[in-house]
């Protein structure tokens, strides 16, 4: 059946318009942005700050040269150059972030929401796991100079098996992002998240539950 001339016409449209999103640049339209933190950031980051005021330490960040605090109940410690910490990511879609582990230490099983991630194991021996969505495990030993890339949303962890201290060095395709930890957020949550859901969860008992929240206190 032939189309009438108004449905040729929204189809044309339609067609315009979807091709124009497919082909939008994504990218900045600028050489840099370095963002201005002192502005409530918009949907796609911090607004620029005046490019007149830019410097070359805008473009470097030294807050993964030293080790991150490692005297806690995981034995592992965490730093992250977000745009928060390093402005000159803002608009980059980029972070980086620097793991340190004490022997047994762990970086608990968690996700990042908002990014994609590569780890780069660059001291130490680390167990390394991804758990899918349909709950397949993916896990194994990873030794110095292996990298493991870690799927965007997905819950993952690693742990030092080794009997020395390890590092990584973590990059993730969002200049902001987040991180969710599955034990926190289902017990240490604020207001609580009720007993009831805890205990059909995860089988636990209300002495069981408190002595989990304790952790998180």
């Amino acid at each position: 059946m032939a189309l009438s001339k108004s449905h040729a016409v929204s189809i044309a449209l339609l067609a315009f318009f979807v091709c124009a999103v497919v082909s939008s640049d994504p990218d900045p339209l600028q050489d840099f942005c370095i963002g201005d933190l002192n502005v409530v950031p918009g949907i796609n980051g911090f607004p620029c700050r005046n490019s007149s005021t830019v410097t070359v330490d805008d473009f470097i960040y030294s807050g993964i040269v030293n080790s991150s605090n490692t005297t806690n109940i995981n034995r592992s410690g965490a730093i992250f150059g977000t745009v928060v910490r390093f402005p000159g990511l803002n608009t980059l879609g980029l972070s980086i972030a620097r793991l340190d582990f004490l022997p047994e230490g762990i970086i608990p099983p968690h996700t990042h929401p908002r990014a994609s991630e590569m780890v780069y194991v660059e001291e130490g021996t680390v167990y390394a796991a991804i758990v899918t969505a349909d709950n397949r495990l993916f896990a194994r030993v990873m030794n110095r100079g292996e990298v493991m890339v870690i799927p965007r949303g997905l819950i993952h962890w690693q742990m030092n098996v080794g009997r020395t201290n390890a590092k990584i060095i973590a990059t993730l395709n969002s200049q902001l992002p987040g991180i969710q930890f599955i034990a926190r957020s289902m017990f240490g949550s604020r207001p609580e998240v009720p007993n009831e859901v805890l205990e059909k969860t995860f089988f636990l008992d209300e002495r069981g539950i408190n002595q989990v929240r304790s952790n998180f206190v």
